[in-house]
């Protein structure tokens, strides 16, 4: 009997993280639902709220938004919030700057690997977690905007190196305070108003 409960903990060990993977991507209506919300708000607040601090590029609150949504819900709703809202604010300018949008939903979507390491919905957002967040963040902040960016509009648009890498330095620094400060802000909000399983105690 104990041999076959080892084989079953021991197979489940080996299926966890596979597994973990496949319900951290799966898509159902509440992904939509929350990335339709997502991408209203960042949509409004990129428009509206952001304050420009360089050629083309802005400061904006909107990256809390997507740090909280991404979170919560993972990283096919913040690959979705971003890129949608990315995309409707373009269009409210003229045509749509891709390599930009992109990038956008790649920074949502690695936002989004955290959703199975915080689990904000079931575990207390500590310490610990506020600095993996900020320490996650700033890493793919700099690997979007960094990276991705500044190669898509050399390889798309031909724009010039200097300008595009002055342009994502500049994105990224903002990008990092905005998820930082006003995503963790929203995130140990949001965390103070879930009840955590077991936090309850009945009552003499």
């Amino acid at each position: 009997m104990s041999k076959s409960i080892n084989a079953c903990l021991r197979y489940s060990k080996a299926h966890s993280a596979p597994l973990s993977i496949l319900i951290m991507f799966k898509v159902t209506t509440r992904t939509f639902v929350a990335a339709g919300i997502g991408a209203a708000i960042f949509f409004v607040l990129d428009r509206f709220v952001a304050l420009p601090v360089f050629a083309n590029t802005t400061f904006g609150l909107q990256y809390g938004i997507l740090g909280l949504f991404a979170v919560i819900f993972g990283p096919i709703t913040g690959f979705l919030v971003a890129f949608i809202g990315h995309t409707l604010n373009d269009l409210t300018y003229g045509a749509p700057w891709w390599s930009w949008i992109f990038a956008d939903g790649i920074l949502g979507l690695l936002v989004g690997l955290l959703v199975n390491r915080i689990k904000i919905a079931s575990e207390p957002f500590t310490g610990r977690k506020i600095v993996l967040f900020n320490i996650w963040q700033i890493v793919a902040n700099i690997i979007c905007w960094g990276v991705i960016a500044p190669l898509g509009d050399i390889l798309i648009y031909k724009e010039p190196a200097n300008k595009v890498f002055t342009q994502g330095l500049v994105a990224s620094i903002g990008d990092i305070i905005s998820m930082g400060v006003i995503g963790t802000i929203l995130l140990v909000a949001y965390s103070h108003t879930i009840v955590k399983p077991g936090s309850l105690k009945k009552e003499d």
